[in-house]
């Protein structure tokens, strides 16, 4: 990426940041929506991975179900970047209004027998809004993992306004930052993770939509070695100004079995889970970039 382009995309987040979160909120949410229509009628890159990752979860989709999923798509991942934006500046009123989740008790419980826990998410709704609302109505802050990105500017403003909603971000890359989660789940802490994409090639390959895909190794080794709980979580919009959610049941580990194989199932068993939450709200799965290890074979010659 040259310079010039890393100084520009800089400058629109930058932008973003700093002038979409004075907008009143309905004018935010007009421009979003129009923002992902003008992308999704320009059927780029991202818009043609988004269509061919959603005929694989909807595979009796017609072509023109697939467009409309994809627009929706396109409106779901605007609308999660516009709530972003805003978020540093919304009341802690707003944000525990802005989330209804399903099922609490699992998170909760886990944090009440200080065993430690490990939620774990696919690219599904907002999570960045799930995690401020575990900060402000559980009062309960954690510690999750960011991609570092390029240009190193955009990675820091995401640290930061991470940092800002209560996580404590610990870099992707470098072996530090297992050590550090595993001591935090030791603590009794709370860890986050979103976990439907490998970004190491060296995860678990799982069955995801009926073909196979790489997922992250982290939380079920983390879980092993810690004893922490390990709970999946699903999230997705509907016309409200609310975003809802669905803790599942814990992922035991498995009482025989080497650790890889342990690791193996409980990934699956991940994986299963997210593909329901998927399944139910497709449009709100912001994928739009290749998954299936089929489609990473198709683009490595």
């Amino acid at each position: 990426m040259s310079n010039a382009r890393e100084r520009l995309i800089d400058a629109l987040y930058g932008a973003g940041w700093s002038t979409v979160k004075k907008l009143p909120e309905p004018v935010a949410v007009r421009l979003g929506r129009t923002i992902a229509d003008l992308t999704w009628r320009r059927r780029g890159k991202s818009v043609l991975r988004l269509e061919s990752n959603l005929a694989r979860v909807v595979p009796d989709a017609s072509p023109e179900r697939l467009k409309q999923l994809s627009k929706a798509g396109m409106r779901s991942y605007l609308r999660y970047w516009m709530e972003s934006f805003r978020l540093p500046s919304w009341s802690a009123d707003r944000v525990r209004n802005g989330f209804d989740i399903e099922d609490v008790h699992h998170l909760t419980d886990g944090l009440a027998s200080d065993r430690g826990v490990i939620l774990t998410l696919p690219h599904l709704g907002n999570w960045d809004l799930a995690g401020a609302w575990v900060t402000t109505e559980l009062e309960t802050p954690f510690t999750t993992v960011a991609e570092r990105l390029k240009p190193e500017t955009l990675y820091d403003r995401f640290v930061a306004y991470r940092e800002s909603l209560g996580m404590e971000v610990l870099p992707h890359e470098g072996g530090s930052a297992f050590g550090t989660l595993a001591r935090r789940l030791r603590a009794g802490g709370l860890v986050c993770l979103v976990a439907d994409r490998d970004l190491s090639e060296s995860g678990v390959e799982v069955k995801f939509f009926g073909d196979t895909a790489r997922m992250p190794a982290g939380p079920a080794i983390l879980a092993q070695q810690t004893g922490a709980l390990l709970l999946p979580v699903t999230l997705w919009y509907d016309e409200s100004p609310v975003m809802h959610g669905r803790i599942h049941a814990p992922i035991e580990v498995p009482e025989t079995g080497t650790r890889a194989e342990k690791t193996s199932v409980m990934t699956q068993a991940l994986a299963d889970a997210f593909a329901t939450g998927i399944a139910d709200h497709p449009e709100d799965w912001h994928m739009l970039q290749r998954l299936w290890l089929a489609d990473l074979e198709e683009r490595r010659p």
